[in-house]
């Protein structure tokens, strides 16, 4: 894969797919909706989608973190041991995943992911402003850290909103910082992960870096919503992006079943 396979028109899309992408996910997670469907429209091998992807999303997920931290919505030297676990988390699952299948993990996705939309929905005073803590330390750094991370370098889709959502309800951050946070942790997975698809030289460099600066373009100017409208713009994207990632995975997992079901009901 290079320059005289993607057409500079397709570079330009790839880039503008990036910004938006990245844009959204700042904001609420699942830009992978966006850059993965692009990636394989531009005729990368689903290997090299995901190792392209990944490093778009820490150029994304990298100049979001930068914003928060520089406006001090994030204080580094507290995380180190989120930062440590997610790392090892997101080590973990890029090695497990390159062994096992991740059918089974994507048929639950959908409901988990559901599962977050409805939460946010349902609760409309989530978020609003701190609460009391449930967890410290080592155990809030496995869960929120570990536990996310792995998953990210498994599996990936929605990562960012499930960070999130454990600093909503296990450290009682308001949304607008669980959202700064969770970015932070997000770029910790997406480098750990990206680490080994470098190694194992499928990057298509030529592409993921036109689109790693669109995605820094993006992450910066959704950072800068997230802090300037808080709640107000987090919550109605948490709930659309849930609905519309659970969607695309229900219809990818189903919606041949379903068609063939109907075909044979009403043909």
């Amino acid at each position: 894969m290079d320059w005289l396979v993607v057409t500079p028109q397709m570079i330009a899309v790839l880039f503008f797919v990036a910004m938006l992408a990245s844009f959204i996910d700042s904001i609420a997670g699942g830009g992978g909706l966006l850059t993965v469907p692009a990636l394989l429209s531009a005729g990368l091998t689903p290997a090299q989608v995901l190792a392209t992807n990944k490093l778009q999303a820490v150029g994304g997920s990298f100049s979001a973190s930068l914003y928060f931290v520089r406006r001090g919505a994030v204080l580094l030297r507290e995380q180190r041991l989120n930062i440590a676990m997610t790392f090892i988390g997101a080590v973990c699952g890029t090695l497990l995943v390159q062994h096992v299948r991740s059918d089974f993990l994507r048929q639950v996705l959908p409901l988990l992911i559901i599962g977050i939309g409805l939460y946010f929905l349902l609760m409309p005073r989530l978020g609003e402003e701190d609460r009391q803590r449930r967890l410290y330390g080592l155990p809030f750094a496995l869960v929120a850290g570990g536990t996310v991370g792995f998953y990210d370098g498994f599996f990936g889709p929605g990562a960012g909103s499930f960070y999130a959502l454990a600093f909503v309800t296990l450290a009682g951050f308001n949304l607008a910082k669980s959202t700064a946070h969770a970015k932070v942790l997000n770029f910790t997975s997406n480098f750990a992960s990206l680490l080994f698809f470098i190694m194992g030289g499928k990057v298509v460099w030529s592409v993921g870096l036109v689109m790693l600066l669109g995605s820094i373009c993006g992450a910066r100017l959704g950072a800068r919503m997230v802090l300037s409208r808080g709640q107000k713009l987090i919550r109605p994207m948490v709930v659309i992006v849930s609905v519309v990632m659970s969607s695309k995975l229900l219809y990818e997992d189903y919606g041949a079943a379903i068609g063939h079901w109907l075909t044979h009901l009403f043909g």
